[in-house]
This record gives structure tokens, sequence and C-alpha cells, in this order.
């Protein structure tokens, strides 16, 4: 961390850098756009660096706009999503990386709080299009859809939109009042028909009955995976999901007072926490060790911390009244799991079992062309069409990680690709920038401003109810935050490249247009280059420069 009295700026080295050229010009700045590795490993698709470059002026109507033409439940992923784009920041090479989901849910709820609206013009394709199932993904190609000018009918087979985040995710991870407000906005849109307790069953015919050109299938994963266990008068057994789902509807099954997870994903969490929410006494049961587990490991601390038991390294082998046998593993060199032969007791009256969840494809057995993975998942292309014409899938039904963002990103994937067969054309993904590595920022000042820590409700108080657990940021910390963004890749007008020219071959064109250079002054000494921290400028070869540049462009 920087002394008071250090300077935080650098002077630049006219005698050193790398990619000077001489007496003679041979090569010239370039100013360029650039991919943000935040915004590349974003499953939903999201311009990050844009919506946080409004924020940090405070045009938080304009970041929520931006946001949402990508990721229409902002509020949501700011609580939900597992924020990859925060793993591959460059910021945490200096510090610590931007806390950009703190900032999503900031504007998520400032939306919600001041009624923000999302205008969209009446449907004009004359196309309909069919969504079965209304969860994460069917809800993201349903507004996406609409929001390029066509018609859509969601069909839902439970009682209210949300899917698995409104059964899978407990509300002290997401309110429902947020999840229901964000939904409401959408439908609010128009042009989007729900139908609620209809189970699809026969694709083709609702399809042709109901005149729709395409067809977008997004049933999610609700069926539990089973496991057969030698069990003599034993306890109570139930899935994860039932007891997630059961729990959400007020009808919390009676399971004693020592309750087994089996299982080490993030729904074994949940299931843990839920039940110590309910007043037992939980403890998880896996295989393997912390290292290995599929959960995210944020999941396992915040359950250890509010009273959770984890046995890591034990396996089921049999249930006895109120007690399992569980043998002792080790992982062995290949990080696969194997038997010690040693066993052990554990007191329990109940045992959940978290073990996956499989999709139900049995509807979709009997439409031509349809195919299936080893797995059961349904099989699609490239554009998220099945095998058969007209007939699109996505989310946690498809081969893919299972995860809230993911669900959205593959429903507005889809809806592009949909957008095109309807107009009888084929949708091509933009070209992707070259990424944009810390190695080649050029930070020329020296910072030292961590993230601004979200605030959290204490552990003792948190297990005795539902509530959130986790605050917003305030206004300044959530500003403060997005102002944190070093604008990978991409220009912000901070004048580097402008003060350190020494030739003035740098033209300011203002506010919001960048720069330009002025070819008939620029020696191509580079330390414009050198000086920009972002990596929005490129030293090219001038004789193959794009002729552009000799107009200054």
């Amino acid at each position: 961390m920087p002394t008071q009295n250090q300077d935080l700026a650098q002077p630049s080295d006219l005698q050193s850098h790398g990619e000077g050229t001489g007496a003679l010009r041979s090569k010239i700045p370039q100013y360029v756009d650039m991919l943000p590795p935040c915004n590349n490993a974003c499953p939903a698709g999201e311009n990050i660096q844009a919506w946080l470059g409004l924020a940090q002026d405070g045009n938080y109507a304009a970041a929520w706009q931006k946001l949402v033409e990508e990721n229409p439940l902002p509020a949501v992923h700011g609580r939900v999503c597992y924020h990859p784009c925060e793993d591959h920041c460059n910021r945490a090479q200096i510090d610590t990386p931007v806390s950009i989901h703190a900032i999503e849910r900031f504007l998520g709820d400032k939306a919600l709080e001041e009624g923000w609206q999302i205008e969209v013009a009446p449907p004009s394709s004359g196309k309909k299009v069919l969504v079965v199932g209304g969860g994460p993904s069917g809800i993201s190609a349903a507004y996406h859809l609409r929001r390029a000018g066509h018609e859509v009918e969601i069909r839902e087979a439970g009682p209210l939109l949300g899917g698995m985040m409104h059964f899978g995710i407990p509300p002290y991870r997401l309110p429902r009042k947020v999840l229901d407000s964000e939904i409401q906005r959408i439908i609010d849109m128009g042009g989007i028909k729900v139908t609620l307790n209809h189970k699809v069953n026969n694709v083709l015919e609702e399809k042709n009955a109901g005149g729709f050109a395409a067809v977008f299938i997004a049933i999610g994963a609700h069926l539990s995976k089973k496991i057969d266990i030698p069990s003599r008068d034993a306890g109570q057994i139930l899935d994860a999901l039932t007891f997630l789902k059961d729990t959400e509807a007020g009808q919390a099954p009676k399971l004693g007072r020592k309750v087994a997870v089996y299982g080490g994903g993030n729904t074994a969490m949940d299931a843990a926490r839920v039940a110590k929410r309910l007043g037992y006494e939980p403890l998880i049961i896996y295989r393997r060790d912390r290292e290995h587990m599929p959960a995210h490991q944020f999941e396992a601390d915040e359950a250890l911390a509010e009273g959770v038991k984890i046995n890591w390294l034990r396996t089921i082998k049999e249930i006895n009244e109120q007690q399992i046998t569980v043998e002792i593993m080790r992982v062995n060199e290949a990080g696969k799991p194997e038997g010690t032969g040693e066993f052990e007791i554990l007191e329990a009256d109940a045992l959940i079992l978290a073990l996956g969840q499989d999709s139900d494809i049995s509807f979709l057995k009997n439409v031509p062309g349809i195919s299936f993975d080893n797995d059961g998942r349904v099989v699609v292309g490239p554009d998220m069409m099945t095998g058969s014409h007209g007939i699109f899938a996505g989310g946690d039904m498809v081969p893919s990680e299972r995860t809230v963002t993911i669900a959205v990103g593959h429903g507005k994937k889809a809806a592009r690709y949909i957008d095109a067969f309807l107009h009888n054309t084929t949708y091509q993904k933009a070209p992707k920038h070259p990424l944009v590595g810390f190695e080649r920022l050029h930070i020329w000042y020296q910072t030292f401003a961590p993230q601004r820590p979200q605030p959290q409700v204490g552990e003792a108080v948190r297990v005795q109810d539902f509530r959130e657990v986790l605050g917003g940021l305030s206004e300044k910390a959530a500003r403060f935050e997005a102002q944190r963004c070093l604008s990978c890749g991409n220009c912000f007008e901070c004048d580097g490249c402008y003060g350190a020219c020494p030739e003035e071959a740098v033209i300011k064109l203002g506010k919001g247009n960048r720069y330009r250079f002025d070819l008939t002054l620029c020696t191509g000494c580079a330390v414009c280059f050198e000086q920009c921290p972002c990596h929005a400028i490129e030293m090219v070869d001038e004789n193959s420069a794009p002729a552009a540049l000799s107009l200054n462009t």
C-alpha cells in the first residue's frame, strides 16, 4: 500500500521504452477496442464494462438499461450468480476484483424501487413462439424474443413462474419479492402470454394447434437422482428438491432432531442450511474431501458458519433406525474416492438425498429427430436447435453446467437463433475482440482500493428465520466499486496518451468521443502506447496499416 508521501503517478521513461522506432518512423499508434475478461467470462453475455462505466458516472438508469439489454433479471443475478466475471477480473492482480455482482444487485434493486420499465414496441413480426417451461431459461428466451418483435406464450407445468429460482433457491439467498417483481416487469412488457399449471405432453400437437412458428423447450431438471442404500427399519428418507419445495410451500416435513444430508453440491448446502433454520441439527455426508466437492467454497463456508456439520470422506453403507453406517474414504492419486474398509456410526433421524437432478424428457422420446446423450440430456446444435426442425432447447435439460446465469444465457442465445429462423436467415455472432489480460495493461499509477464488502446478518441471528443473509451496497459504496474498474482494453479518456505525447500529436475530440492521432506530427515513439493503462492503443506497422489511418481517424 503506498505511503502518504509517495507519488501515485510515475513519470514517462522516454529512453528505455520498447516500441520506439528511431529517426525513421516504421510504426504508428492505432486506437483499438479489446475484450475485457469480465465480459468474456459472463455466461449471460453481459457487456459488463459498458454498464460499469455508466454507473461510475452515477448514470444508474442508463447503466440498468444497458444491463437489461442482455439480462432481464439483474436483481436476481446480483444475488444468485456465482460471478465468474470476478474470478477473471484483472483488478485481482492489484488488490481485489471489482464486486461486479454487488453493483448489478444495486442497479437491479434501484430499478425495482424506482419502477424503471423496459419499453418495447408492440409485436410486429406476426410470428408466435411457444416456450415450454417458465424457469430462468424460458423467461430469458421469452424476454429476448419479445424484444425482437415476436409474440410469445409460456406454458408452465407449475403454479407460478420462476422454476428452480422459486423452488430450489432458498429465500435467504433470493427473496421472493425480488424474484416475483423482476418476472412481473417482463410480463408487463406485453405480448407475453402465460399459461400456468399446464404440462406439455405432446410438443408437436401443441405447436401446430397454437399456430406457433417455433418452440423453445426449457423444462429444467426437477427429478432427483436416486441411490440404493440398504436399510432396516430406516427413518424418513426424502430427496432435497422435495424438501426444498415443500418448505417453500409452507409444508416443511417433520424430520426428527438430527437430519443428515447426503451430497456435496450447492443443493446439499442449501438443504442443510434450510434444515438449520427449521430447528434441526443438520450434518452433511460427502464421499470426497472439500477440495473435490462440487459446491462453491463460499457455500461450504457459510454452512459451517451457521453450525452445519460436514463429514468429509464418508459414504453411506447402511441405514438402521436412527443410525447411519458410513465407510471412511480416501482420495486416491487420480482424485477419486476409494474405501478404506473402516466404518463408523452417525446418528440421524432422517436422510435428505442431494445427489443431483435429471430432466423429465419422456414427452420428447417420440418427437422425430430429437436425440439424447448418455446422461439423458437433449442434444442441441450450436444454434440451440434440436434435431427436430423448429424446436430449440436450453437450460438444465441440455449438456452444460447448471446455474441460473448459464440458463439465462441459453435463453438469450436461443432467442437470437429463433429470431433468425423466423426470418429465414442465419444469426451470425459478431467476432470477438482480442482478450486483454493483466499482462497487457500498462498501469503507470499505483493504487490500493480493495472492494467494499456487502453487509451480512450475523450467523446466530440469521438461522432463526429465512431473512436475506447478505445486504446490498449503499449508493456511495456501489459507485466507488464501479469506479474501481480498470476499463481493460477500452479507452476511458484518462488523458494518459494526450499528456504523454511529446509531439502534441494526440487530439482530444471531446467527452465521449475519445481522441485521434495527427500522423503529420506523430514520430512513432510509442510513448502513448506505453502510457495507455488499459491497452486501448496498439503500435501497428505503418506500411500495412489500414488506409483509414492515413486520414488520422
